[in-house]
């Protein structure tokens, strides 16, 4: 019987497949009466997992963990502004190709060619390896790995960062996914037109450029000189797609890379000798950790159910684009950046035999102090930047990053972890005493930066945003997304209270904000517990929470969204817009 149930599920998939590969609508889906109008593909067998008797969808096929090393993304190298080809311009570049926006790049007068960098990301078709043991699956990439290149950038240096689509063609695009994406780099204080609006797509064969200034939030506040606020910097951040209606899947696809902003505390050299520097882990011992669930067909393709629509459930765990990897680590410190880049799952993070963690940063801010954790919550789109110390372990030590809240579903994890011992391992650690350890010259201060005052008189309004469902679909206030609308219009150099509030029962909800960091105020009427005492770009709504922040609004104008990083959620209506004014 259980043979039956899984070929059922098998023919489901495939003629899931099928569906997505004919292009058609949503409409044409209800039309054809293969779609409810909640969303939901009818409980018929053949199609439908739902179904009875079908059981769950196909597994993935087993491969062996821990046999292929821990691949570390590439650090990108600026080029000349010449080799971009089209000179980049305020205005929008249309006869050169450029696409994406309609405003003008704000504040032009502090771009300087000689004294920014420039980047060429191409997104293209890659042919990537998640495990030597499947085949090589088709996905989309930036520059042709999985993640994408790290762009460091420095506080005070503009980045150029042109994003070109070199995808295939909308009539020859097949699969899940949409070649049109809007790349943004997630949560930094960036303008309007340079942050990857969700409706402000590149067709394949077209580019954009991005002016990311690199300046801390209040630069143009008298008050604070042309620097900003330097407890407004920021570390870790990250871009991928942010398209309407896509963005789930073309993450799922490969849209994933990774950019580091550093600063004459943050200096990225372990060894500086400068009175300010923090000298964490740097170099080859500041390592990226993008953790990525995902499913494969029979074949060991790539797999992503388009109707899913309450999230995605990977059963394989993918570190750095490969299954289970290991890394050999040598005796001293090292800085991990973990990224949750999964659609839909939420990591619980421990280490196998339960040893205290130091967590320094959150998103993409630095914490006030460093904090000794055992344990390490990370939602979608969350960072977490963690020190851990192998210096005094013995060599042959075999630890492992391990995954300790179970989850069944989309809706959000479950209630209770499980110990450290038995979490679920995502990657293996070998303490190796023959690597060279260059003296480690690395420390960890007992501070980092004081959190901005909260200034209560600065604020304009208050506002409420209640997240819930109607219909079977996501709405906010009660309506769903629509395009045209904007739910606020917050003026330029006001800060304002957000109320977010998820109304949707049996849900969890991480919400992104954007263009500034905020911090939280209170959490269900109770004031800002402890570890919610920092700054931060998202939002972790459980079951009918309501969490109060506090924002500002500055040195941009535009439009900008916020929405769940559950990114099927996100996609299906689970966010609002909003313009600076």
């Amino acid at each position: 019987m259980a043979g039956w149930r899984e070929r059922l599920a098998e023919t489901s998939r495939k003629n899931r497949v099928e569906l997505v590969d004919a292009g058609l609508t949503r409409r044409d889906l209800i039309q054809l009466g293969l779609l409810t109008s909640a969303g939901y593909l009818v409980a018929k067998l053949g199609l439908s997992t739902r179904a009875a008797g079908a059981g769950g969808a196909p597994r993935s096929p087993r491969t062996t963990p821990w046999v292929e090393e821990l691949p570390v993304p590439p650090i990108a190298t600026p080029v000349d502004a010449e080799s971009l080809g089209a000179r980049p311009t305020k205005a929008l570049g249309f006869p050169a190709g450029e696409r994406g926006r309609s405003d003008p790049h704000q504040h032009w007068e502090l771009y300087d060619p000689a004294a920014a960098d420039h980047y060429l990301i191409e997104n293209r078709e890659t042919f990537a390896s998640w495990h030597r043991e499947l085949p090589l699956d088709r996905c989309w990439c930036f520059n042709g790995t999985f993640p994408g290149p790290r762009i460091h950038a420095r506080h005070g240096r503009p980045a150029l960062i042109r994003f070109r689509n070199q995808l295939p063609s909308l009539d020859q695009h097949v699969g899940y996914g949409r070649p049109t994406p809007s790349i943004r780099v997630d949560n930094g204080h960036q303008a309007s037109e340079s942050d990857g609006h969700p409706l402000d797509i590149i067709e394949p064969g077209t580019f954009k450029d991005h002016l990311l200034l690199n300046r801390r939030a209040g630069f143009t506040d008298r008050r604070l000189g042309p620097g900003g606020d330097p407890r407004e910097s920021l570390t870790t951040l990250w871009y991928h797609d942010h398209g309407l209606d896509f963005a789930a899947q073309n993450v799922y696809r490969g849209n994933v890379g990774l950019y580091h902003v550093f600063d004459e505390f943050d200096t990225g050299d372990e060894a500086d000798s400068s009175p300010t520097a923090w000298r964490l882990p740097s170099g080859p011992f500041d390592v990226p950790l993008v953790l990525h669930d995902r499913s494969f067909d029979p074949e060991g393709k790539g797999f992503f159910d388009l109707f899913a629509l309450d999230g995605i459930l990977g059963d394989t765990f993918t570190v750095n684009g490969k299954i289970q990897p290991f890394l050999r680590v040598a005796r001293r410190k090292y800085r991990f950046r973990a990224l949750n880049a999964g659609a839909t799952r939420s990591y619980d993070l421990s280490l196998s035999d339960g040893r205290a963690m130091v967590q320094v940063a959150r998103d993409g801010a630095m914490l006030p102090r460093p904090l000794a954790v055992t344990r390490i919550p990370l939602g979608v789109g969350n960072r977490a930047d963690i020190v851990l110390d192998f210096s005094g372990v013995p060599s042959g030590t075999v630890l492992y990053m391990v995954n300790c809240r179970g989850q069944v579903d989309g809706r959000g994890p479950s209630e209770k972890r499980v110990p450290a011992a038995h979490g679920q391992r995502l990657l293996e650690f070998i303490v190796d005493g023959s690597l060279e350890t260059h003296g480690d010259p690395s420390r960890i201060p007992d501070r980092f930066r004081d959190l901005p005052p909260v200034d209560h008189s600065e604020v304009a309004t208050e506002r409420t945003f209640v997240f819930g469902r109607t219909n079977g679909g996501w709405c906010v206030n009660g309506k769903p997304f629509d395009p045209d609308v904007f739910s606020a219009l917050p003026r330029l150099g006001t800060a304002e209270i957000w109320n977010l509030v998820n109304d949707a029962p049996g849900w969890t909800l991480p919400v992104s904000l954007a263009l500034e960091t905020h911090q939280v105020l209170s959490r269900n009427g109770i004031d800002t517990p402890g570890g919610e005492a920092a700054r931060a770009d998202q939002v972790t709504l459980g079951p009918g929470e309501s969490v109060k922040t506090f924002r500002r609004f500055r040195d941009f104008t535009g439009r900008y969204v916020t929405r769940a990083t559950n990114a099927v959620l996100g996609d299906h209506g689970a966010m609002f817009q909003w313009k600076v004014v």
